[in-house]
């Protein structure tokens, strides 16, 4: 029988899937594609975050549990879509990085929401390429 933050856990994503299929067609949405580590097809997640000068930062509620940092451990090179606009990049996964002090900097709604259902944060930084 799965524990509370198991059971969170499941909840969240699924909840999250069905949700995200409806945001990846806003178009000016921020998402960001990587490539699936076995399947090698391009994977697209509606995610919340801030452009700072040549970067793309952002924190993901389930760490290293998420599937697209999944992604992005196989295969960095990662692709971002900020106001309708795409960028390449390289991503990083900031293990050492302080995610509650870097949510302060990036959009509120979704700052409240990671904090919400966070469990295990994690920073993740793109450099972007220009």
């Amino acid at each position: 029988m799965p524990g509370s933050a198991e059971k969170k856990y499941l909840a969240v994503t699924a909840f999250q899937r069905r949700l995200n299929a409806v945001v990846r067609r806003l178009p000016l949405h921020t998402l960001l594609e990587t490539t699936g580590r076995r399947s090698g097809v391009a994977r697209r997640t509606p995610v919340g975050g801030r452009r700072v000068g040549g970067a793309f930062w952002l924190v993901s509620e389930f760490g290293e549990r998420s599937q697209y940092v999944r992604n992005i451990k196989a295969d960095p090179r990662v692709r971002v879509r900020l106001r309708g606009r795409w960028y390449t990049g390289t991503a990083h996964l900031l293990p050492d990085d302080d995610p509650v002090a870097r949510l302060r900097g990036l959009p509120r709604m979704n700052s409240l929401a990671v904090r919400a259902v966070g469990a295990s944060l994690l920073t993740v930084r793109v450099d972007l390429d220009e």
